[in-house]
């Protein structure tokens, strides 16, 4: 079992800053990617920003220059820094890992969601 464990949503204004943290635990063998997805009532799952193992970060254009996805290896956790927070940010924050658990199985994990939102 792959546990996922988030945390660092809350209520901020607009132009304010928040960091989410996620922290994989259980039986790991190797991390291939780690992510954050959002989803807002009535949208859709969206990819915000993920790090492959060894590969570039990739971001949604949206957050493009506000936010920085950074992992700590040696503890299995991923961050997202988001800056600037604008109101159209507002949503529940997924973190996402996909690992193998052992040389030939992979699969991916979720964290439980934290909700960030932006209002003034």
């Amino acid at each position: 079992q792959v546990q996922l464990v988030e945390s660092g949503g809350g209520l901020v204004q607009p132009g304010e800053s928040l960091r989410l943290s996620c922290t994989a635990s259980g039986s790991i063998f190797s991390i291939d990617v780690m992510g954050w997805y959002r989803q807002a009532p009535g949208n859709q799952r969206e990819l915000v920003a993920a790090t492959p193992t060894g590969g570039s970060t990739a971001y949604v254009d949206s957050v493009k220059g506000r936010f920085t996805i950074s992992r700590d290896n040696a503890k299995n956790t991923v961050y997202l820094q988001m800056n600037s927070l604008k109101p159209e940010d507002t949503a529940v924050y997924y973190c996402k890992v996909d690992c193998h658990i052992s040389a030939i199985r992979r699969d991916d994990y979720w964290g439980q969601g934290t909700q960030v939102t932006v209002s003034s």
